[in-house]
């Protein structure tokens, strides 16, 4: 593409606000979160409807370069080629893109305003042990979510079947130190808040640690082996494919 007719698409997109695409030879220099320099590559260049910036190399999910929202953006040229310069004054950012050659040019307007929903979250596990708490333990009655205390919110608590009140923390990764620790300060914390001592704690999670796993039992804890629940998933990874058959 010429550089006069990039440079016409590109301010008009600009201007227009438009979702900017395009596939460039060029270098970049960065100044803001560090100093980073960018040798002449091959890469893509995407201004979104905000004036975010990024550019990315052909491999890798993560832009090598990026700049936030309210970025502003010139474009010049000089002798070597197109300057593009993004700089954001609040943030103290700044970007230089020297083009060499520009592969192929995008714009489009895009309207979307959903926002993302995450699913397996702690609370869904806790809402899922809630309906159903004889997945943690046999004879298992729940009682009451979302308990607050001074230290935070205990997802659960439950009644066993000898009428101990059971404090149970739901983690949707690879329980650690940590989560012990949490465990521990919600099962003193009610306690004393319930002026009882027979409180038991009840660490719900896909996984554990070694070491974290003998520091539950050393407190008298345990250890369930609860996975989150995938609302959205389609296909179970254990279910056979057609080969298999």
């Amino acid at each position: 593409m010429l550089f006069n007719t990039f440079i016409d698409q590109f301010k008009q997109a600009l201007n227009r606000k438009e979702f900017i695409v395009f596939g460039a030879e060029c270098k970049v220099n960065y100044s803001g979160r560090a100093e980073t320099y960018l040798a002449k590559g091959q890469r893509v260049i995407i201004i979104k409807q905000d004036s975010s910036i990024q550019v990315h190399q052909p491999f890798g999910n993560t832009p090598i370069n990026y700049m936030k929202e309210g970025t502003d953006h010139s474009l010049r040229l000089l002798p070597e080629g197109l300057l593009l310069s993004s700089y954001n004054i609040p943030l103290g950012e700044f970007m230089d893109i020297t083009i060499h050659k520009v592969l192929f040019f995008n714009k489009v307007k895009i309207d979307d305003g959903h926002k993302l929903q995450l699913t397996g979250t702690e609370q869904d596990m806790s809402n899922m042990i809630y309906e159903n708490p004889s997945i943690i333990e046999k004879g298992l009655k729940s009682v009451k979510q979302e308990e607050q205390t001074q230290y935070g919110f205990i997802d659960l608590l439950c009644n066993d079947e000898n009428n101990n009140l059971v404090v149970i923390e739901c983690k949707r990764f690879k329980a650690d130190f940590s989560a012990v620790s949490q465990l521990r300060r919600y099962v003193e914390r009610v306690k004393e808040i319930k002026g009882i001592n027979n409180v038991r704690g009840i660490l719900a999670t896909p996984s554990i640690t070694a070491n974290a796993e003998k520091m539950l039992t050393d407190y008298g804890f345990k250890f369930v082996k609860i996975e989150p629940p995938k609302y959205m998933e389609k296909l179970k990874r254990s279910q056979k494919n057609l080969s298999e058959f």
